[in-house]
């Protein structure tokens, strides 16, 4: 609107110029809309400069990177190797949570119920962040007893999934509870921009 209402001053101005050189009465300057500077007032009335960030929304409302690093995996198991993955998880996965060696926990791991059938998921806490998560691959890389679980987990699995997922300031750590309980794992996509409004919220 403003735009436009710049645009026919400006032509009016040119045709008035046009026909008072043509009558060779007056000379006038017009200076084009173009020529204004970039620092000008008139550009201030229309455009707003706004700081750019200087961190990600998800680092302003996450704990440290060292503090603690997540690691959901989602594992599809082939529906006739469901009791069986559970009974290799159950045989492998609690020897890495106990040893002092690894810095990781096994927060949790379920079978869920809706959604995705015959799914198993693990929830992973690795105290020391990205640091800590690169420390336990490596390890158990050299573990003969882990290789051995993956390449029967293997055989089990339609496909698998891995999230790395960082705490919310604002939420405590979570706790194991004695079960068996019921989980709800809940996502949310936001709209850029407004994960900071969401976490007030």
């Amino acid at each position: 609107m403003a735009t436009r209402v710049l645009q026919r001053v400006s032509t009016g101005l040119k045709q008035t110029q046009n026909r008072l050189q043509a009558s060779g009465q007056v000379t006038v300057v017009v200076r084009g809309l173009s020529a204004i500077r970039e620092d000008s007032w008139f550009k201030s009335l229309f455009v707003r400069k706004v700081d750019p960030r200087k961190d990600a929304h998800s680092h302003l409302l996450a704990k440290k990177e060292d503090n603690n690093l997540y690691k959901v995996q989602f594992h599809n198991v082939k529906p006739e190797c469901l009791e069986e993955y559970n009974k290799l998880c159950e045989d492998v996965l609690p020897s890495i949570h106990a040893d002092p060696e690894y810095p990781c926990e096994l927060v949790g791991t379920w079978n869920t119920w809706y959604g995705e059938q015959d799914q198993a998921v693990h929830l992973w806490r690795y105290r020391g962040g990205y640091p800590a998560l690169t420390e336990v691959m490596n390890k158990l890389r050299q573990n003969k007893a882990f290789m051995n679980y993956r390449n029967e987990r293997g055989k089990m699995l339609l496909s698998r999934r891995n999230q790395l997922l960082l705490e919310f300031s604002f939420w405590n750590e979570p706790v194991p509870r004695s079960g068996p309980n019921i989980y709800e794992l809940r996502s949310y996509q936001l709209r850029p921009g407004t994960m900071i409004e969401w976490g007030n919220y």
